[in-house]
């Protein structure tokens, strides 16, 4: 892949022991991937294939911690043949989470028994050299365990679990955990949460691994490749000054009318889960498409939680003439109310502005933390309130008093007024404009809280 304008970025080197769950698909991996976890993270679902990329999440059993892996199903070996291109990726992305991992847990059905499949899968986790364990699931009560047996001829220990009963996971985790390396403890450093979005093929998948400079993620010209939301940890620089980033891909956000299927729906929601526990949404917009109804749809939901955000016009090497500024202009007036979210023009398949991308979300990041001088920040509100004055409803003036802020993620500005329900929403975006041009705060939103204050009790308590 080439590097041009591309960040000195690596995935993070990590002392914590990797358990990757590896196997054919429907053999029950995300189920216990989640029971494991104790949470619904993985999409589970009869339909074959459903996980492709990987996912990566903190477990502990017994004090000791580790990462782990969930992985797609593992169907076609034979790569001369194997024209399927998602197959292909899925497999590249299994193969690297064996590489990356301490231990192994090769999942196996025991209602199908032992199948070619199960065997090729075991080759190849001992062509890489990782310790491995079988964990034939589906052993639902005791009567099952007795079939268990034949997966012995794969060459590792075999346990019986149930993901669904939660039966035999203790004695599966026991033996892992003891047989992971002692590590040292060491507290995690806090990461910049951004999380990537947009409809489906707009190049999402492409921009993280421009990013990162490495094919972690599965890209493909189908639509809906990505299923889940698929955490991305790296890092830029080395020591104290090193920033620690976690890029979030999500499946492409169709209109929910047109969504087809219930894992197409789970991928949806997961990807405004996704939006909710970000610090920095990025939004990729199509350049030669443009922004669509539901890019302004998904925009709003970005709005509506009160993100930071950066908005990415990808694909720019296609636009051939088109200058920038009259981009900037037609985005304007389809997406007015996006008007204080930067805008980038990138392209993830040459590399194009991807650092100046990054420089952008670092200084959203920075904005939607912004602690505003309190006097400084009333000096704006009432050099505002005094240029333009508030309507005259029923006879009464909106009257401001005093300003101070309340929160950051997003700035929260709280205002002492005499009747909140008198503030009107243009005279809101006003004041919020104001406060943007005095303050910058690019990328970051800005929420005005009217409370009642009467003069007479602000003064006293003033003095």
């Amino acid at each position: 892949m080439p590097t041009k304008n591309t960040p000195d970025s690596t995935l993070p080197a990590t002392t914590t022991p990797v358990i990757a769950i590896v196997g054919r698909p429907n053999v029950g991996k995300s189920a216990l991937f989640n029971r494991i976890l104790n949470r619904r993270l993985a999409i589970v679902h009869e339909e074959c294939g459903v996980t492709r990329d990987r996912l990566i999440a903190r477990a502990e059993w017994e004090g000791k911690a580790f990462d782990l892996v969930d992985t797609g199903g593992l169907t076609e070996f034979n790569r001369a043949t194997n024209r399927d291109v998602i197959a292909s990726e899925t497999r590249q992305q299994s193969e690297a989470a064996i590489e990356d991992a301490t231990l192994v847990v090769l999942v196996v059905n025991v209602e199908t028994g032992l199948t070619p499949l199960d065997e090729e899968v075991a080759r190849l986790t001992r062509r890489k050299g990782i310790p491995a364990v079988i964990a034939v699931n589906k052993c639902d009560n005791p009567e099952r365990d007795a079939l268990a047996s034949s997966f012995e001829h794969l060459g590792f220990p075999v346990f019986c679990v149930s993901a669904l009963h939660n039966r035999g996971l203790q004695e599966l985790l026991d033996h892992l955990t003891e047989a992971l390396p002692s590590t040292t403890a060491t507290p995690p450093m806090e990461p910049l949460k951004i999380t990537v979005v947009g409809r489906p093929n707009v190049g999402k998948s492409s921009f993280i691994n421009r990013i990162i400079r490495r094919q972690r993620v599965i890209v493909s010209d189908i639509p809906g490749t990505t299923r889940d939301s698929i955490d991305v940890p790296f890092t830029i620089g080395s020591g104290p000054t090193a920033r620690h980033y976690l890029l979030t891909d999500t499946a492409g956000m169709r209109r929910m009318g047109k969504v087809d299927g219930a894992v197409e729906r789970y991928s949806v929601f997961r990807a405004e889960s996704s939006i909710e526990r970000a610090d920095v949404v990025v939004l990729i917009l199509d350049a030669a498409q443009g922004p669509t109804s539901h890019d302004k749809t998904i925009a709003s939901l970005i709005e509506k939680a009160e993100k930071g955000c950066v908005l990415i016009v990808n694909k720019w090497d296609l636009m051939g003439h088109s200058t920038q500024k009259q981009y900037l202009d037609a985005l304007s007036r389809e997406l007015p109310f996006m008007n204080w979210v930067p805008i980038v023009f990138v392209s993830a398949k040459d590399g194009y502005n991807i650092r100046q991308c990054l420089d952008t979300i670092d200084h959203t990041a920075e904005q939607i933390v912004t602690h505003l001088p309190t006097g400084i920040l009333n000096r704006t509100i009432m050099d505002a309130y005094d240029r333009v004055q508030p309507p005259v409803i029923k006879g009464k003036r909106f009257k401001i008093y005093y300003a101070t802020q309340m929160g950051t993620k997003p700035l929260r500005i709280g205002l002492f007024v005499n009747d909140p329900k008198r503030l009107p929403t243009a005279y809101r975006d006003y004041l919020i404009k104001s406060l943007r041009k005095a303050f910058g705060l690019d990328g970051a939103p800005v929420v005005l809280i009217p409370k009642e204050r009467s003069r007479a009790t602000f003064v006293a308590k003033k003095k």
